[in-house]
């Protein structure tokens, strides 16, 4: 008798306790729940959002590959202003360049490279486009802003070889022949064995 009235006052204990906890417990569980799908809710907007850049930068590749610079260009602006920091946006800013350049657009090309330098993701994007902006600089014959740019950069990590290039040609278009030749045996001293520039 005295084990079930053990178990009949522990079954009162419990309902107590969860008249006083039942409540907090509940909106525990409210809580929980709603996070649950409140952070479910953001991956699937940002899965939205990604697929919106890669389509958006899908078009710009297209209209560009049949030459129809122009069309591209809503879709690159699409990019820019609803999706900055999006890798489709840093490549998209890349290709433009390219295609700028091709047409012989070489400030609208300095333009987009100078985007890409700015809030390219990820990261060795900035460096890509850093040289590449430098090139450019460096054909509009600004060699001061060429050299700016290459001295600039937090770092040339992965990119020696093309930097001591740049700074070759650079000295080259100054007529400092002395310091090309240096930079130019920089240049090579760096590549990787067997890649050939």
């Amino acid at each position: 008798m005295s084990d079930l009235y053990d178990t009949h006052e522990q079954g009162e204990r419990v309902k107590s306790w969860l008249r006083e906890n039942g409540s907090a417990i509940i909106m525990g569980l409210v809580l929980a729940f709603g996070l649950m799908f409140g952070f479910k809710q953001w991956q699937a907007w940002q899965t939205s959002k990604r697929q919106q850049a890669s389509a958006e930068y899908q078009m710009m590749s297209t209209f560009i590959e049949a030459n129809n610079l122009d069309a591209a260009v809503p879709n690159y602006e699409v990019l820019k202003g609803e999706y900055p920091k999006s890798a489709y946006t840093s490549m998209g800013s890349l290709l433009m360049a390219k295609a700028r350049l091709q047409a012989g657009q070489l400030d609208l090309a300095a333009t987009a490279l100078n985007h890409a330098m700015e809030n390219a993701q990820p990261e060795p994007v900035k460096i890509i486009a850093r040289e590449r902006l430098a090139r450019v600089r460096l054909s509009q014959g600004d060699t001061d802003a060429a050299l700016e740019l290459l001295n600039g950069a937090p770092s040339d990590v992965g990119f020696e070889a093309q930097f001591a290039e740049i700074r070759g040609d650079i000295h080259l278009a100054n007529g400092e022949t002395q310091q090309a030749i240096q930079s130019y045996q920089t240049s090579l001293d760096a590549l990787d064995e067997g890649v050939g520039n």
